[in-house]
């Protein structure tokens, strides 16, 4: 059994649900924005960071990848301590392939 199938294992159904749903967006740069953060991140997640975090799913593709990349503000109702942290998930002060 692979490290992730373990993993998958302790997983609530929520967060299985929430996990699903971050790696298959239909835009393929929200797949991996979304899906690489709820992979690392979704067992570490309070009750109110899997709200917003549902609350966020639910934003259409253009419009949460407009925020990423500052083409857009982010609604306050979107502008969450999570956001930030999927922010700072992505945010790399070096190379990330050595």
């Amino acid at each position: 059994m692979s490290g992730a199938e373990a993993k998958n294992l302790e997983l609530s159904e929520r967060q299985k649900r929430v996990l699903f749903r971050s790696c298959h967006r239909g835009m393929r740069e929200m797949d991996l924005l979304l899906g690489r953060f709820a992979d690392a991140e979704i067992d570490k997640l309070s009750e109110r960071e899997l709200d917003d975090y549902e609350r966020l799913l639910e934003a259409p593709d253009r419009d949460v990848f407009s925020w990423f990349t500052g083409e857009a503000a982010t609604p306050c109702l979107y502008d969450t301590p999570l956001l930030r942290k999927i922010r700072a998930f992505h945010s790399h002060a070096g190379p990330i392939h050595t």
